[in-house]
């Protein structure tokens, strides 16, 4: 079987070094939609080089790696990586026009971060994340959260949002044919959120927020520059070389699309970017109805992430000190819990009912007060947001996506 990939991007060059690593696919046809430097030999370094990952061939052998990338050809837009057949096709942009079904391929990772709309029609404007289905594909997996920009308008039937290990036993092969691998932030977020509701139930949260310190992405400035017309977020112009920039996460609500219980727990998520390459980390803090005689304590949070960390290879439990730069690259898990920082406090929380409206009092007597033991638990989590994490995640949703093809 081959693999489709569009877009180049930071998630397309790295799904493309995780695929000749993996070599489940037999070849892979990527989509550029345009040319490149003065050729072939340019994306050929394009790819073989990495800022934050270094070379390709010590990621796939080591410091002993060779030369990976052989056999270009220009005319045919052709090469082998690490023995896996690649083509590169540099003509179109929109995805219905892109030659998938030339190519025989079946399955396309959408990388390009552009077609995120799953309702959107594939001959309007630049075109739609279901063009490649028009061109020829019958899955697409997208590297982003869905976003519907008409309001009134709900998911279609055949499209989902799946992050492995968590829910991606709801997709079925012969309903949906759009995939959405959520984010970077809502897949570490979910194997920090599923083992608590898992020990504790989704009734014993009373509400969650979170934080991610993330990562410089490829939407923000090197240096500031003037804002585009109606721009109504000024910060998003100005330098990630030099700032640390408040902005925004869909976290919350594409979390609520792969753990379902999280529509009836208050659910805040912010984010702040900072000046670095990769790796980023969640700062999560809960609420949990507790009771006073036996709290829950940082042990006990500790044991369930220990305890569902041996279940799974995509949560991994740390008891070592990190910081962001060792969570580059490796490991392969979507969340690493930093568990010598997991702190809790229980308190007994005083509740006015008359304010609530929820009993009713004899003129002159004292409100009830209740009190309700509440424990508060912060919990970090590491995660890669481009390779280590991500990206190989996503790989291992293609692959299983791939192997549900009839």
């Amino acid at each position: 079987m081959k693999l489709g990939i569009n877009g180049l991007g930071r998630i397309g060059k790295l799904t493309l070094w995780h695929h000749v690593s993996r070599q489940f696919f037999s070849e892979i046809v990527v989509n550029l939609g345009r040319d490149v430097g003065q050729g072939l030999h340019d994306i050929a370094a394009m790819i073989e080089k990495d800022s934050t990952y270094g070379r390709l061939s010590m990621y796939l052998h080591g410091h002993k790696g060779g030369r990976v990338i052989e056999n270009l050809q220009e005319d045919k837009g052709t090469m082998t990586v690490n023995g896996v057949p690649v083509t590169i096709l540099r003509q179109a942009r929109n995805p219905k026009d892109i030659k998938w079904q030339e190519n025989d391929i079946r399955i396309v990772a959408d990388t390009t971060g552009v077609f995120k709309d799953p309702t959107a029609d594939p001959d309007e404007g630049w075109g739609s994340i279901r063009g490649h289905l028009q061109a020829g594909a019958e899955k697409v997996l997208l590297s982003a959260p869905f976003k519907i920009k008409s309001k009134g308008i709900d998911m279609p039937d055949d499209a989902i949002t799946t992050v492995m290990g968590i829910n991606d036993d709801d997709y079925d092969p012969t309903k949906h044919s759009v995939i959405s691998a959520a984010s970077c932030t809502t897949t570490c977020l979910s194997y920090m959120i599923k083992p608590l509701i898992d020990h504790f139930g989704a009734s014993r949260l009373l509400s969650a927020s979170m934080m991610t310190v993330h990562a410089a992405t490829g939407s923000q400035e090197v240096l500031d520059r003037v804002p585009g017309a109606g721009a109504t977020d000024l910060r998003k112009n100005r330098s990630i070389l030099n700032n640390i920039i408040l902005t925004t996460t869909g976290a919350a609500k594409a979390l609520a699309l792969v753990i379902p219980e999280m529509k009836s727990i208050g659910f805040i998520a912010e984010s702040v970017r900072v000046p670095t390459s990769s790796g980023s980390l969640i700062v999560l803090v809960l609420n949990l109805q507790d009771e006073l005689e036996n709290p829950v304590g940082r042990t006990l949070i500790n044991s369930i992430y220990e305890k569902y960390a041996g279940t799974t290879p995509y949560l991994e439990y740390s008891k070592e000190q990190n910081v962001s730069s060792d969570i580059i690259g490796a490991p392969s898990a979507a969340a690493v819990i930093e568990s010598t920082e997991t702190h809790t406090r229980t308190a007994s929380i005083s509740v006015n009912l008359e304010k609530l409206n929820v009993c009713n009092l004899e003129p002159g007597n004292a409100p009830p007060i209740l009190e309700v033991p509440v424990t508060q638990a912060v919990i970090y989590g590491w995660y890669d947001n481009e390779l280590g994490s991500y990206t190989n995640m996503l790989g291992d949703l293609t692959v299983s996506v791939a192997e549900k093809l009839v």
